[in-house]
């Protein structure tokens, strides 16, 4: 046994919750933002503009979404490059067997492949063959396999969540809001779990809000500490920068969480926002503008995802565009600082307790 551990500490093959729940996820979630995401976009402003190249560059750009998270999921395992370049095949059969679920069975089966592929990586004289040969095999015989039943799991619990929103608006409003947001500022990565769960239609629009009120909420409410580095940092990056706070003050997440519990079902109930752009945008937020965009996305030209759960192409009338801006921008600014005065008087929060570093 101590032989088999100081060869799994020489191939760097580390059996960790956190690497594979949080760095492997969050590459995996890069790996999908440079190529479905950002395709989706191009191929949206293309159709909309008329540009047949934008249309196509977009497309070519979707269409390597699977290779693109595995070869990030493999990067982050830091595997050597022959397996690394070899991630794109296992990236690919995964996600095509995956289906609708196909971005878990990319996550699952990249993982493995990467660290099988690591274990032979030079161990032989002909590695130049084994290496590939191994991680290949291994990650598509697992992509026939697992990835089908996989798929149809994510895609059922996507569809469940779907539907007991569309069954529930307010209190799933609430859950989804509240626990996406949670996720977009642990550092994990919502944007992922959305694509997991491929989160649209009304769950998405509650999850852009949860997402939103954290964003936001803390870049707005924080302003006082972090001036206008600190508002885009938050506002149009990240709200994982407050974490480091958060294990300090926990209390400095309160804001944020209750404002998206509020907002939430505003989202679901009044508004009846969808997001059924690509689901990643579901969990981007104010990220790069993403979960708008994702929202307009869907409005114009609805993702595979969201026409597969009814969703179709509509013309949004003001009240749709005061509903985005209001639950995106305008409400978590207003209510982060207000409750963030209340924890103040109370006592929970001081001055410096939301400075960045």
């Amino acid at each position: 046994m101590d032989k088999v551990r100081a060869f799994l500490r020489h191939k760097n093959i580390i059996f960790s919750g956190r690497r594979y729940g949080i760095v492997a996820l969050s590459a995996m979630a890069q790996g999908l933002f440079c190529s479905l995401l950002i395709g989706t976009i191009i191929r949206t402003l293309g159709t909309q503009l008329g540009v047949q190249m934008l249309t196509d560059i977009g497309a070519y750009a979707m269409s390597v979404s699977g290779p693109a998270m595995a070869v990030a999921i493999g990067y982050a395992l830091q595997a050597p490059p022959m397996v690394l370049f070899s991630m794109a095949a296992v990236g690919w059969a995964a996600n095509a067997e995956g289906g609708a679920g196909g971005p878990l069975a990319v996550l699952i089966i990249a993982i493995i492949a990467a660290e099988c592929g690591k274990a032979v990586s030079k161990e032989t004289k002909i590695d130049l063959l084994v290496t590939p040969a191994v991680t290949i095999v291994v990650g598509v015989a697992l992509a026939k396999l697992i990835a089908p039943p996989i798929g149809t799991a994510a895609s059922a619990f996507g569809i469940m969540i779907d539907r007991a929103t569309k069954l529930q608006p307010f209190w799933m409003g609430i859950a989804v809001s509240v626990l996406v947001g949670i996720a977009l500022t642990l550092p994990i990565s919502s944007a992922a779990i959305c694509s997991v769960l491929q989160l649209t239609g009304l769950a998405g629009g509650a999850a852009v809000a949860g997402c939103c009120a954290q964003m936001v909420g803390f870049a707005v409410m924080s302003f006082r500490e972090n001036h206008w580095g600190g508002l885009v940092s938050q506002g149009l990056g990240t709200s994982m920068l407050q974490m480091p706070n958060i294990i300090r003050n926990p209390r400095i997440w309160i804001p944020p969480i209750v404002c998206s519990a509020i907002t939430g079902p505003i989202a679901t109930c009044l508004f009846r926002l969808e997001m059924n752009g690509a689901p990643i945008n579901s969990g981007m937020g104010t990220c790069g503008l993403c979960g708008q965009i994702g929202v307009w996305t869907g409005w114009v030209s609805p993702s595979a995802e969201a026409v597969a759960k009814g969703a179709q192409a509509i013309t949004p009338t003001a009240f749709d565009w005061a509903g985005l801006l209001l639950i995106s921008f305008v409400l978590p600014a207003v209510i982060c600082p207000l409750l963030n005065i209340l924890c103040r008087r109370l006592g929970w929060v001081k001055d410096g307790d939301l400075t960045i570093a």
